[in-house]
């Protein structure tokens, strides 16, 4: 699961094929223009800053990782564009790129010569601790003791998502990636079975696709188990249980992953699961021979049924103690304002300006289409005219979220390996869900000298 963000970045050649009649001149769905402002903002009420009545003339020299080829580019620069036509005394001087090691590097190198721009757009999670060591990066809640409506449309789940590595939230969110639970909708429907939304119709459906010869779930175990894993454990653990890094195995984590062993003995799997690769899993679910597979939002450009197929929430666990609705998520990039902006009297208002304009409800919507309306939405989004049922689902699904965790190898690294490589014999009992969980954390602690 690594490198997720990056494989959103595929999704963006599937944007047409999600809608229909989509004008070439007007974004997806051929909204009216008040629906895709790309976040132009009226000073006072969205602000909450007060112009002056002699507005000096302001340079904003701004970064992002919107360049070269990544489907956003186009939707950042409108964006910009628009925002200088409204405001004549703000001129941008932007210098996006390709987000590559290099870029990343020659990023952190400005920060540390005093060299900084006065807005960037850049990672949240790890990467970013060299340049928050700086203390040149402005909090959200310091922006917004002074503009109360900072990051007003940004969905709270989105926001504590994207904070650095301290728990302090500094960047505000565009998109990000979600897992979720893809259904063919159309086997359900064939069978009258109701798509599920807890433990029990979750056994409903296993048991009575068993009965008409459809495989339940499309997976590999000895391949790609991760997203079982993920939500196993994130519902039967609950959030805090779920990101702790124990020293042994807790009983939530060992009760989670024996029901690997649970849904196997139901048949649930394909019977060649032990040998087949994630590729010929998603295969079985898109030639409909399986009707449910979970995984990311990168595998959505690889749907070819967009009016058959749904993305709903994960069922659920038994006596679980994650909220419905929780997933697996992240949002490990945003736009920061500067000190060196923030401590400008002129410059200020026009950075506040700036990073509204793209993390706005609009804003966040034209990029959420850039890239085939299926990233995580940092905002609520609105279905655009044509859309699927596909892309439906997927806007429902994102926008409803009660609360989105990473990953558990976001946080033990590649110790998360050992773990994967132990779940085929979790689900055929040869070995306990306890010594899988103990072999991993203690790869974790070897590794970190825990």
């Amino acid at each position: 699961m690594k490198n997720k963000l990056l494989s959103l970045l595929c999704v963006s050649t599937m944007a047409v094929s999600l809608f229909t009649g989509c004008g070439s001149g007007q974004a997806a769905g051929g909204r009216e223009t008040a629906d895709q402002d790309g976040g132009k903002q009226e000073p006072e009420e969205n602000t909450g800053g007060k112009e002056s009545q002699e507005q000096a003339l302001v340079t904003l020299k701004t970064v992002s990782m919107f360049g070269g080829t990544d489907p956003n580019a186009e939707a950042y620069q409108t964006i910009n564009e628009e925002l200088m036509a409204e405001n004549d005394y703000i001129t941008i001087e932007d210098n996006s790129q390709t987000s590559d090691e290099d870029w990343k590097a020659a990023v952190a190198a400005d920060f540390s010569v005093g060299n900084e721009p006065d807005v960037l757009q850049f990672f949240t999670d790890a990467t970013a601790d060299s340049i928050v060591a700086t203390d040149k990066l402005v909090s959200v809640e310091e922006i917004r003791a002074e503009y109360p409506a900072y990051a007003q449309d940004t969905l709270e789940a989105a926001l504590a998502a994207s904070a650095n590595t301290d728990g302090v939230s500094r960047a505000v969110p565009t998109t990000g990636y979600w897992e979720g639970l893809y259904c063919n909708k159309d086997l359900f429907d064939k069978y009258n079975i109701e798509l599920p939304t807890d433990w029990t119709s979750l056994e409903t459906a296993i048991r009575t696709f068993q009965e008409n010869d459809i495989i339940p779930i499309a997976v590999s175990l000895n391949n790609v188990p991760h997203y079982w894993i993920e939500f196993l454990m994130l519902y039967t653990a609950g959030e805090e249980g779920y990101t702790s890094i124990p020293k042994t195995a807790p009983a939530e984590w060992v009760k989670a992953l024996e029901l690997f062993k649970t849904l196997r003995d139901m048949g649930a799997f394909p019977e060649d699961t032990d040998t087949v690769d994630d590729a010929y899993a998603g295969q079985l679910f898109r030639d409909k021979k399986a009707a449910m597979q979970l995984d990311g939002s990168w595998y959505a450009g690889q749907i070819e049924d967009m009016e058959g197929t749904v993305v709903i929430a994960f069922p659920g666990v038994p006596d679980q103690q994650a909220d419905a609705a929780s997933m697996i998520g992240g949002v490990s990039s945003g736009f920061y304002i500067t000190r060196k902006a923030w401590e400008d009297p002129d410059k200020r208002d026009a950075a506040v300006k700036f990073v509204m304009a793209h993390t706005s409800q609009a804003g966040v919507q034209r990029y959420w289409e850039a890239t085939g309306a299926v990233a995580q939405a940092a905002t609520q989004v609105n279905p655009v005219d044509g859309a699927t049922p596909f892309a439906e689902s997927i806007a429902a699904y994102t926008s409803s979220a009660s609360l989105m965790v990473a990953p558990t190898d976001a946080r033990i690294g590649d110790a998360y390996k050992t773990l994967v490589a132990q779940i085929v014999k979790v689900s055929t009992g040869a070995m306990t869900a306890e010594e899988a969980i103990d072999l991993a954390l203690e790869k974790y602690a070897e590794q970190y000298g825990e």
